[in-house]
């Protein structure tokens, strides 16, 4: 290891890893079950708990558990899921633009949904969005560029919108297309526009090359973009004016990236970072290895633990816990001294459940000014005997910081 005097820290957050009792795996969750040294290493040196990445009981999207995980409270700052997407992939916003995020899925003859995510599409969108991007209706121009895999951006720009808008993603499928609805009318009006653009969407996309190939291999076409997660954009303190140190954000998705950017945050690009299963963890930990030379602060959110999930693949998700235990033990080859590493998860995503729930999460602080425990491995059960207790995602930075000894005295 390499030594610096100055403090620094990381936060390395495994997406959804947390889950619930697996009885394919002898009523253990994939990350008890998965084989993790340098985790449990790590959980025997430092301080352990549990986590509600917002509050007890609360089922945290991944955009609301990082704002409050990074110290802002999702309640006063989060405006809607789609700026953060939007901007973390290269959208431009303005004043007045409703931004969304989005799926590239299928769907059959009648708008029934047939696959949310295509088929996990991870190559071809860039043509697919290319064909919708610059779109006008009435007096609206929408804006689209896509993100990793099925995941794209919105942006609508035009006179008198509003962001109450309803999802046209039914979040199921088997289900049919749902028609956006707006709270008052200036969003019914931002609505008409989305669902006009989800109908135009189908039309192009569905005898698109892209997917005509797709077809003739025997894959799902990504025929419709459904919109989500309507938001304008929010005002954010940036994140060094908080905390007076800099910070930077290894990230595989464009919503996080897109946090990061409303934060000011540096975001180093990473070869190999996919954001799927096969993403590059030991590319990600030499990433952070890096951001380290010249910030202070790390963010880095792996996402393969939460498609697991998603997905209902305990196995698969074990194998990606094993996966992000090699980002950890790659890591701390070249982590620099003194530094404090927070390992965690932005919320659950049972396998069982296939989406998140409000269940709490593991954490560990490991570091020169941690006192252990006792506790001697990392997981949901084991950790929940941890000194830490049971906190709440934003008092994670709180704790750091008075660990790093860069926080302002409360009080004479």
């Amino acid at each position: 290891m390499s030594e610096t005097a100055k403090p620094k820290a990381v936060i390395l957050i495994a997406d959804g890893m947390a889950d619930r009792p697996v009885e394919a795996l002898k009523g253990r969750t994939p990350l008890e079950a998965a084989k993790t040294p340098h985790m449990d290493r790590l959980a025997a040196e430092g301080e352990c708990g549990q986590m509600d990445p917002i509050a007890p009981g609360v089922r945290a999207g991944s955009d609301t558990s990082h704002l409050a995980i990074l110290g802002y409270d999702p309640h006063t700052y989060y405006t809607g899921r789609g700026p953060f997407e939007a901007a973390g992939i290269g959208l431009e916003i303005k004043g007045g633009d409703i931004c969304f995020r989005c799926n590239f899925s299928t769907v059959d003859e009648n708008m029934v949904v047939t696959d949310r995510r295509a088929g996990r599409i991870s190559s071809g969108t860039d043509k697919l969005a290319a064909a919708l991007n610059g779109m006008t209706i009435d007096d609206v121009t929408c804006y689209f560029k896509e993100s990793v895999e099925h995941r794209a951006a919105l942006v609508l720009r035009g006179p008198g919108l509003g962001h109450e808008v309803s999802d046209a993603d039914p979040h199921a499928e088997g289900v049919k297309v749902h028609l956006a609805q707006g709270k008052d009318a200036a969003s019914a009006k931002a609505a008409g526009v989305v669902n006009e653009f989800v109908k135009r969407s189908y039309a192009i996309l569905k005898d698109n090359p892209v997917n005509l190939e797709r077809i003739k291999q025997g894959r799902p076409a990504a025929n419709i973009v459904l919109p989500r997660g309507a938001g304008v954009a929010p005002h954010l303190e940036a994140f060094q004016a908080r905390y007076g140190f800099s910070g930077a954000a290894v990230v595989e998705t464009g919503l996080i990236a897109g946090i990061a950017r409303y934060l000011a945050m540096d975001i180093p690009s990473v070869a190999g970072a996919t954001g799927g299963y096969d993403t590059d963890e030991i590319a990600i930990a030499q990433a952070i290895v890096n951001s380290l030379k010249d910030h202070d602060f790390v963010l880095c959110n792996y996402k393969a633990c939460d498609l697991a999930g998603h997905d209902g693949d305990a196995m698969k998700k074990v194998e990606c816990v094993e996966k992000m235990d090699r980002l950890v033990g790659e890591l701390m080859k070249h982590l620099p001294i003194p530094t404090h590493l927070a390992i965690t998860a932005d919320h659950s995503t049972p396998v069982s459940f296939k989406d998140h729930t409000g269940d709490t999460v593991p954490i560990l602080i490991w570091g020169p000014a941690t006192r252990p425990d006792g506790v001697k491995s990392f997981g949901e059960r084991p950790c929940a005997a941890g000194s830490l207790g049971r906190i709440r995602g934003q008092w994670l930075m709180t704790l750091l910081t008075n660990l790093m000894g860069t926080q302002e005295k409360y009080g004479a």
